[in-house]
């Protein structure tokens, strides 16, 4: 059974966990979006959670939708404004998900996302775990081994 860690990461939070599931044999897909966001912190966090109310769905770098080699697919997300990322959001709609085994790892530094885990719960009938700030918290695999163990 192939598996793959398909993520975004814009402050290192999903480079640590792909770390995670590459040591669980998951091939690994980082997406880059094309326009970046600004560089000030306040700025990016304020046109990121903007974005990401209107459900933008950004340009990608050098990213594959093809997932048919794939049965398991995990999807890694920052939260923005109580949703997934931006750059998410265009692969989900770029890339054919129907009859894989899905589940989305949520991250985030400022609090649970309910809104984001209903809307993915719902819309792909998928386990939808949350992580507060994985970097910081190297024990973040304690919560995602029931999952992908």
């Amino acid at each position: 059974m192939k598996k793959l860690f398909v993520y975004y990461s814009n402050t290192g939070n999903g480079d640590k966990v792909s770390e995670y599931f590459e040591k669980k044999g998951f091939d690994i897909r980082k997406v880059e979006q094309k326009k970046e966001l600004p560089k000030s912190f306040f700025f990016k966090i304020m046109a990121g959670g903007f974005l990401a109310g209107i459900h933008h769905k950004p340009k990608l770098v050098n990213f594959d939708p093809d997932v048919s080699a794939y049965d398991e697919i995990v999807i890694g997300s920052p939260i923005w404004n109580g949703l997934p990322a931006c750059p998410i959001n265009t692969v989900l709609r770029d890339t054919d998900i129907s009859g894989k085994k899905v589940a989305f790892v949520l991250y985030s530094g400022g609090g649970t996302a309910p809104k984001a885990v209903k809307m993915l719960k719902e819309n792909y009938n998928a386990n939808v775990v949350e992580l507060m700030e994985p970097k910081k918290n190297p024990e973040f695999g304690k919560i995602l081994d029931p999952f992908f163990s």
